[in-house]
């Protein structure tokens, strides 16, 4: 063999097996995207646990020619594509979310105060302000219902509702509602100051009544009752999410509960993020919609905070009790970020002024909100 040949071999190898010559300007902007999001969730700690899967999935998909996310040569999905199918697609895994979701929650704040369940309502105006605007902007009704519930800070309701809505804005669209989710304490506090004043974040409300275990056994039930019945889409979301919250508030079945807000929890967390991620190749994700999503996610996120604490305002003109605004903020269903974030606002302007219980009661309500929002836009238009 010559040395011409040689050098004509590893020429093949490097054009054939490698991907180095089929490396595109859109792969390096993705591979510095997924990087970015990767040290958002590690160097700065923001929402880390589906930053992270996220932003290496992101990451892993756009080196050229990977046996990732398309199928084999028998038909079969490679490893991502897989968990895309299965557990995305078939719309399993945003499920099983909220069955860990429903395990971890305390409706009590939300039992003891039930007004709070306007204000959840309430701070659902962005899903519909954003639904209107996008419609200007090229976007399908579907595409603009699937953007639309970004603003609600609800990552399994948005990957729920793309999937079936608008599949090829998953990727997008989920990045989007967790960047805002994780960026809650950035966003927020400035639209709490400037809608509320400083005698407003003074407010001191009364001490929650305790709530019996009666009521937090029967409150699953009752609740998705009434859902369901108003709104038959949202079933799988808010059946599994009271499903696991009965489990917890039952008692009898301990390790079930554990194992839905722990282990389960985090093996669907892991499959989600990465198979998510994987949805961002660069052909896909760098054109005008998806971009656009970003721009329209943020402004969906500040216009759902001030529809709260605006629905706090209006409350409060017919209450003799009256409520803190800042609790409003926290309708959004960003749990317990929102709430967190309400009382730290209130402690700043009195440091006797606990809020995070009463600012949990709506925080609660807008979980439910954004699945109702969401089984709404998917009874119309699917």
């Amino acid at each position: 063999m010559t040395w011409e040949s040689v050098l004509e071999l590893i020429k093949q190898i490097l054009i054939t097996q490698t991907g180095i010559p089929h490396l595109t300007w859109g792969n390096i902007v993705m591979l510095c995207i997924g990087s970015l999001f990767l040290y958002l969730a590690i160097g700065k700690d923001f929402e880390p646990l589906l930053l992270l899967p996220i932003g290496f999935g992101v990451f892993l998909v756009n080196f050229p020619i990977t046996p990732l996310m398309g199928f084999s040569e028998h038909g079969t999905p490679e490893l991502l594509r897989f968990f895309y199918k299965y557990g995305v697609e078939w719309e399993i895994i945003p499920c099983v979310i909220f069955l860990g979701l429903g395990a971890m929650t305390d409706f009590g704040p939300l039992i003891a105060n039930p007004k709070t369940l306007v204000i959840g309502a309430g701070a659902q105006l962005g899903v519909f302000v954003t639904y209107i605007g996008t419609l200007f902007f090229g976007f399908t009704l579907k595409e603009a219902a699937s953007v639309g519930i970004i603003g609600g800070a609800d990552g399994p309701t948005t990957i729920y509702l793309t999937t079936k809505l608008a599949p090829h804005l998953l990727g997008a669209n989920a990045l989007a509602a967790y960047s805002y989710m994780a960026m809650v304490p950035l966003i927020q506090p400035p639209i709490m100051r400037l809608f509320t004043t400083k005698e407003q974040r003074k407010i001191k409300m009364n001490q929650l009544r305790q709530v019996s275990q009666r009521e937090k056994l029967f409150f699953p039930l009752i609740a998705a009752f009434l859902i369901i019945m108003l709104i038959p889409a949202v079933a799988p979301l808010m059946g599994m999410f009271m499903f696991g919250n009965l489990m917890t508030e039952s008692g009898v079945v301990k390790r079930l509960s554990d194992t839905a807000q722990n282990a389960l929890m985090n093996i669907v967390t892991i499959f989600l993020g990465v198979s998510v991620g994987a949805t961002m190749k660069a052909e896909v994700f760098l054109s005008w919609k998806p971009l656009l999503i970003f721009g329209f996610g943020l402004f969906d996120f500040v216009i759902c905070t001030i529809g709260g604490i605006l629905t706090v305002h209006i409350m409060n003109r017919f209450l003799k009790d009256k409520m803190n605004p800042l609790i409003g903020s926290a309708g959004v269903s960003a749990v317990p970020m929102s709430a967190r974030v309400s009382n730290s606002e209130g402690l700043k302007e009195d440091p006797t002024n606990y809020l995070l219980m009463h600012a949990m009661g709506p925080n609660l309500a807008g979980v439910i909100g954004s699945a109702a929002a969401a089984g709404m836009f998917i009874a119309m238009f699917q």
